[in-house]
């Protein structure tokens, strides 16, 4: 099951279940101490996927008022249940739902560079942008709707 719900209507539950699985994810695997929560949590749509009453994917989509394109972000899938094409279904959803929902043309992310083809796999396209963050080589990359 997936749903996509704003900050306000997660329950105590579906938001813990959502930090826990970013936690154990971006701080404790990858290794990069750092403030997981920041204030765009509290504006963001959050896509939760959930098997067997687990929380095993989880993604946040932020809409810029006074911007011409909304992010996908902090894209995680529980370790346990990756190489089976969930990344890519909540991806899709995600998408779908700033179309048909939100009206968004232009998506903006910023991925992980070792991501490439997944994200080039959903029609994403690198902006030649490139950095570091909290030590891992990400680039920016777009998608128009």
């Amino acid at each position: 099951m997936i749903a996509i719900k704003k900050y306000s209507d997660l329950t105590r539950d579906e938001l813990f279940d959502i930090l826990k699985l970013r936690t154990d994810i971006f701080v404790v695997e990858q290794n990069c101490p750092y403030p997981e929560l920041d204030e765009e949590d509290k504006r963001a749509f959050h896509l939760i996927q959930v098997e067997n009453q687990i929380v095993i994917g989880t993604l946040r989509i932020i809409t810029n008022s006074n911007k011409s394109y909304c992010k996908i972000g902090r894209v995680a899938v529980h370790k346990d249940y990756r190489k089976r094409g969930y990344g890519k279904l909540i991806m899709e959803a995600a998408l779908a739902f700033i179309k048909s929902d939100l009206k968004e043309k232009l998506v903006v992310i910023s991925a992980q560079q070792y991501l490439d083809a997944f994200y080039n796999n959903l029609g994403f396209k690198n902006t030649g942008k490139k950095y570091l963050e909290d030590g891992i080589p990400h680039q920016e990359m777009t998608l128009e709707l």
